[in-house]
């Protein structure tokens, strides 16, 4: 069955449009649509064998824009036609069975007729407003609805979708998501492309996504490891571990530390993806700079969205990240980073500038940026005064969340916890506003029903957080 991210190439004009594409199957695109109505025909048939064997090898499908005859030589999975090329019988001659055909359609009879003629999918759209010049009359998302209703083949929605409207599409029934720009154009194709990809996972039965946790295990529960597989569990998914360190700490403090040989994290990291797999990683203390680097690495490669909780000393104040590993962070790891969270004093640390209030605040969210970060959550926590407000920056879109203070000493972990919640949610299906704003209920859940638990700064409550946020769900 066609589902999930429906690439359509661009024009090429910079030369760059194999790799991109390369990078955007490693991040999940399932079918390739190949477009180049303005193209030689060498060079298109030339083009057309290299983006199938990249997409053989990545388990997609290719499908030839228009062209039922190159779909043919060159033995691609399908066609797409629009309404003014050949019919689906025609196409059906040509390519026999066993071959996908597609047609684009504007309209709930089109949608129909396309059907009944033998289509293996239909694309509806403009959905959005599109600056493709090609585009249609706009029909939004209501009409989409209704051809969902309509017709039982795969639809995908088509035209103007970026991330949000993506995330529209999928909840008016559409199977696949039709991108051009969002993905090609973008810095970083395989990033877009996973993003969008994730949104998919909504459909999934429990466990939901898959989340990879690299961070220390803490021997007493409360944060590390052990709290953010608690997050991931109780909030409905798949976690895994890659352990960067062995900790002996309690309620009291961190009274150990024991660093884990960075080949050995490697392996540890490339033996999951390499059978299990993720759909986000979530990382916390990494401890040294060997760490840092290997880590950046495979997010780099494997086109990984990451959380990043840059843990650098804990809650008692031991050290947690060796001063050498700055340096690292700065240049391998940041620029990998799909979302930072960091608190105040991490900031400062990382900026070099001071942050104490939400002016500053925003300035070190925009310095983060600009050292490669696609997205800052600022957490306010260590505000001195009023409320405990956290700032998101989606690209150059801001948005603040304001808590009452809690008066409590136990909010050990809060920091794991809300970033694994994070990385959870993303790995469900959730866009990164959604994610975050339903992580944002969970840590206040889980820090407002926090219970002691030995003789200094105890655990949230995770269990208890996780009862009431799925009860406030379902109400």
């Amino acid at each position: 069955m066609l589902s999930g991210l429906y690439l359509i190439t661009d024009d090429n004009s910079d030369g760059k449009l194999l790799s991109r594409v390369e990078n955007a199957l490693i991040g999940g695109a399932q079918t390739v649509q190949y477009r180049a109505k303005n193209v030689a025909a060498d060079e298109r048939a030339n083009t057309a064998r290299a983006l199938l064997k990249l997409c053989q090898a990545a388990g997609a499908k290719l499908i030839i824009n228009d062209f039922a005859e190159l779909a043919k030589e060159i033995d691609a999975d399908g066609v797409h036609l629009g309404q003014d090329d050949i019919s689906i019988s025609q196409a059906r001659q040509i390519l026999g069975r066993d071959k996908i055909i597609g047609i684009s359609t504007h309209n709930v009879d089109q949608a129909l007729k396309a059907e009944a003629h033998g289509a293996d999918y239909i694309a509806t759209g403009s959905i959005f407003p599109t600056e493709s010049k090609e585009a249609p009359e706009v029909i939004g998302l209501d009409t989409l609805r209704k051809v969902r209703l309509a017709i039982r083949v795969p639809l995908v929605a088509i035209g103007g979708i970026d991330l949000a409207g993506a995330d529209q599409a999928i909840e008016a029934g559409a199977d696949a998501v039709a991108v051009i720009s969002t993905v090609m154009q973008d810095s970083s194709p395989g990033i877009a492309a996973r993003e969008i990809s994730n949104l998919f996972n909504r459909k999934l039965g429990r466990p939901r996504g898959r989340v990879l946790t690299v961070a220390g295990s803490d021997s007493g529960g409360g944060a590390g490891i052990q709290a953010d597989l608690k997050t991931i569990s109780l909030l409905g998914s798949y976690g895994s571990s890659v352990i960067t360190a062995l900790t002996a700490q309690n309620t009291q403090g961190v009274k150990g530390v024991f660093p884990i040989d960075s080949d050995f994290v490697a392996e540890q990291f490339n033996t999951i993806l390499d059978d299990i797999g993720t759909d986000t990683v979530k990382t916390g203390m990494l401890s040294w700079g060997g760490t840092v680097s290997r880590v950046a690495r495979t997010i780099r490669d494997r086109k990984l969205l990451a959380v990043v909780d840059p843990v650098m000393v804990a809650k008692g104040g031991a050290p947690l990240l060796e001063e050498e590993a700055m340096d690292s962070l700065l240049s391998q790891l940041l620029p990998q980073t799909y979302l930072l969270t960091p608190n105040l004093p991490e900031a400062e640390k990382i900026t070099g500038s001071p942050v104490r209030n939400l002016e500053e605040m925003e300035e070190a969210a925009y310095t983060l940026q600009g050292l490669g970060v696609r997205n800052v959550l600022m957490k306010g926590g260590h505000l001195k005064d009023g409320d405990a407000v956290d700032l998101l920056l989606i690209g150059d879109d801001k948005y603040e969340f304001r808590s009452p203070r809690i008066p409590t000493r136990n909010t050990h972990g809060t920091g794991c916890t809300f970033s694994a919640a994070i990385a959870t949610f993303l790995a469900q299906g959730m866009p990164l506003l959604k994610a975050v704003e339903n992580a944002k209920k969970f840590i206040d859940l889980s820090i407002l029903h926090a219970v002691d638990c030995g003789k200094g700064h105890g655990p949230v409550n995770h269990v208890e957080a996780a009862f009431r946020y799925f009860h406030d769900q379902q109400s």
